[in-house]
């Protein structure tokens, strides 16, 4: 499936965080680059109480938590995001993620469903469902939602991407003759 990435809209980047809070949360970005959750955890813990529950600061502290394998304090922030800013695809999609990874796919599918009406455009949407529905059984889905992904995103790419992903195995074998 489509890892999510710390990606933020227009929308979140206009919502202004104070100085120093936002050096602290670009400096914790800079060690997720590097690959170094401990550090980027650090950093956070700088931030004021105030702007802990920023929606930036919440994407930072889930990318932490994934990055530890931290599943289910990840299903806790990425619940948070979708509070927070429901507007925004990246909550939904990161709550669907932590709870396949906490092997609760059912729920995964069932939580980013809504999530593919509010967001038509989003192909990591329909890419993750295409992933859960076929890790679930649910292979007609599957290939419904794959190629809506197909369709909405960048064709060779996310056909290149579910010929390398092993949650989508069931279908390799169809995937490589489209």
């Amino acid at each position: 499936m489509a890892t999510p990435s710390l990606s933020v809209s227009q929308k979140q980047k206009e919502m202004i965080m104070e100085a120093p809070d936002s050096h602290y949360l670009r400096a914790a970005e800079g060690w997720l680059e590097l690959g170094n959750h401990v550090e980027a955890n650090e950093e956070l813990k700088q931030i004021s109480l105030q702007s802990r529950f920023h929606p930036l600061a919440l994407l930072v502290r889930w990318e932490i938590y994934a990055m530890a394998n931290h599943w289910e304090f990840a299903h806790t922030i990425a619940q948070g995001i979708v509070a927070i800013a429901p507007s925004e695809p990246i909550g939904w999609i990161n709550r669907s993620f932590a709870l396949h990874k906490l092997q609760r796919t059912p729920e995964a599918w069932i939580k980013l469903l809504p999530a593919a009406k509010k967001f038509p455009s989003e192909p990591i949407i329909a890419y993750n469902l295409a992933c859960y529905a076929c890790q679930i059984g649910y292979t007609r889905e599957a290939w419904s939602w794959l190629d809506k992904a197909i369709a909405i995103g960048q064709p060779e790419e996310i056909k290149s991407q579910a010929l390398d992903d092993p949650d989508l195995q069931p279908l390799w074998s169809e995937i490589g003759k489209l």
